[in-house]
């Protein structure tokens, strides 16, 4: 499903983010990313879709090399990889069923996305995918009277009007509380289980990434420190992952 080689990615101010990551991650799987702030989680999900240009590396999504494309075939490629964000990204004043519809513009055209044209079909897989998100009563209800744990199974409705190959999910449930984070992830869980959807999740909590992730891959300045089971990162793995901070990152 996805292939990265030697994945640099280095900024204007001359700041490496991430230094030759190699990674492959097969079909199916559900891969939690952890790693202290700046080791180069958000950097990876964004080199993936092209948000931003990688420095040098290439990385291939289901057969397309994305590092190369260009044109119509990057946004045919883009519109297979969809992505959540820690702040939502919604337009608070439009309704729930509104703000999942967006999801499907990358497949229109210019007049109708201008005019939020959609059809019956686009209509009822919106509403679908909010059922698959157990909110499909607040299809009517503005964004902006949600709570943070449901806006952010909005965007997840959102992201699936793409029909997605992979989704990327950076941070997904930094804004929320422990419990209605539990409650977010285990929806992503089931979408990788019960859909067969592919996942790539950012997280700084481990224990999130204990208990949702099938594989585990820790960054630390731009590489990748481990890869491997989520049962395999022991006090002495998690010490070389934060370093001196370890003491303030959850391990439970």
């Amino acid at each position: 499903m996805l292939t990265i080689r030697g994945l640099t990615k280095t900024y204007d101010d001359g700041t490496p983010a991430l230094r030759g990551v190699d990674l492959a991650v097969a079909r199916g799987e559900f891969v939690a990313v952890v790693g202290l702030s700046g080791s180069g989680k958000s950097t990876l999900l964004r080199c993936i879709n092209r948000l931003l240009d990688p420095s040098a590396g290439t990385i291939e999504v289901d057969g397309t090399d994305m590092t190369a494309a260009q044109g119509e075939k990057l946004r045919a490629a883009r519109r297979r990889i969809a992505m959540i964000f820690q702040q939502f990204n919604l337009v608070p004043r439009h309704s729930v069923l509104r703000n999942v519809l967006t999801g499907a513009l990358g497949g229109k055209g210019a007049t109708a996305g201008v005019l939020g044209l959609f059809s019956a079909a686009e209509r009822e897989r919106a509403r679908a995918n909010l059922a698959l998100v157990g909110i499909a009563e607040k299809a009517a209800t503005r964004v902006e009277a949600l709570s943070g744990g449901q806006k952010q199974r909005v965007a997840i409705a959102r992201a699936l009007m793409q029909e997605p190959v992979l989704l990327l999910a950076d941070e997904p449930v930094a804004s929320l509380d422990p419990a209605t984070s539990h409650s977010v992830m285990k929806y992503l869980a089931a979408l990788n289980r019960e859909h067969g959807l592919t996942v790539l999740c950012n997280l700084h909590f481990l224990s999130l990434a204990r208990r949702y992730g099938t594989r585990v891959i820790a960054l630390k300045d731009g590489l990748i420190v481990y890869d491997g089971s989520p049962a395999g990162i022991d006090e002495t793995r998690f010490c070389e992952i934060y370093g001196e901070e370890a003491e303030e990152v959850e391990i439970r």
